[in-house]
């Protein structure tokens, strides 16, 4: 076997027969439509030709909505490097699970295949697939009777991070409609070559890594983290056509991606995008710090940023 070697994500070893073991991130917490923690869950497949699923997470006291009632619907977009992790590892349904709980909404966490067995773009293209099927049922005739009768598609926010930006991209393109009321990109991770400023990160020891991870997760890049899936703020590409109406990005100052963030949002200002942009930086903490330690001051904090972003456009 041949261990993939870096201090960075992903902790898997890829066999010599090509087989790929993830050495963490393999638990999964089952759905249950008894109430768990205030919130149902339930697994829908909307690719069969992928087997790829979509957790739909539901507050228990939904079923008490006055007829006609609907709630915000939050696509959601796990991380984990495209390599590790899914909707359903406990690190990610049970952040959902406080989210919807917290926000009164409805939310789709979507499954999408992994890297390296699946390299990049995979990863993008069941994204959009997932988002298609779901905007299937704004007519309130699809496949799944929650996403039918509870889901406000007069109110639909996606949230993640570098897969965000791309399907806000893709909306604008596509003319999605009804359009997307809000994206929130939460420490996404953009990259490049160069740095974006003095104060990204010069290391590059750091840098290599973050290219080697890159590498495994997107082998066939000509372009290495200067590809476009990956460098949104060095290249020359236009993001002014995301298909929103408001962007929240949300940056980590100890994070790699930190800067990259910051960036991003300056570009976007800079880029003639009509519509909203808010950013929140937590100067001390990490990478996903909200995930991994989602009951410290600051995680609540965002999480309070994250569902206020959520209902500001909601009508009363």
């Amino acid at each position: 076997m041949e261990p993939h070697r870096t201090s960075h994500l992903p902790p898997i070893r890829i066999h010599k027969d090509g087989r790929v073991e993830r050495l963490s991130g393999n638990d999964v917490i089952p759905t249950s439509l008894d109430p768990q923690n205030d919130v149902v869950t339930k697994d829908v497949v909307y690719s069969p030709e992928h087997n790829l699923s979509v957790r739909l997470f539901l507050p228990h006291k939904s079923t008490k909505l006055a007829a006609g009632k609907k709630l915000p619907l939050l696509i959601y977009f796990h991380g984990g490097a495209y390599i590790m992790e899914s909707p359903f590892s406990p690190v990610y349904h049970n952040y959902l699970a406080e989210v919807v709980k917290t926000s009164n909404c409805l939310a789709a966490s979507v499954q999408y295949r992994r890297a390296p067995e699946h390299p990049i773009p995979a990863a993008y293209e069941d994204s959009w697939a997932a988002i298609q099927w779901i905007f299937s049922h704004s007519d309130g005739f699809g496949e799944e009777v929650w996403i039918n009768e509870l889901a406000d598609f007069g109110r639909v926010f996606v949230a993640g991070a570098n897969i965000s930006h791309h399907m806000a991209i893709k909306a604008g393109k596509e003319k999605l409609h009804p359009r997307i009321k809000g994206v929130a990109m939460v420490h996404p991770g953009f990259w490049g070559k160069d740095p974006v400023d003095e104060k990204d990160v010069q290391d590059e020891r750091i840098r290599s890594q973050v290219a080697e991870v890159w590498e495994l997760a997107s082998p066939n890049s000509v372009d290495g983290v200067d590809d476009p899936w990956l460098n949104v703020v060095g290249s020359g590409s236009d993001i002014s056509g995301l298909g929103c109406e408001r962007v929240l990005v949300a940056v980590a100052g100890k994070d790699v991606f930190g800067r990259q963030g910051l960036a991003y949002a300056a570009k976007l200002e800079k880029s003639g995008w009509r519509g909203e942009l808010e950013v929140v930086e937590d100067e001390e903490e990490g990478h996903c710090f909200h995930i991994h330690n989602a009951n410290s001051e600051n995680a609540l904090k965002l999480m309070k940023t994250f569902v206020e972003f959520m209902s500001s456009t909601v009508e009363e």
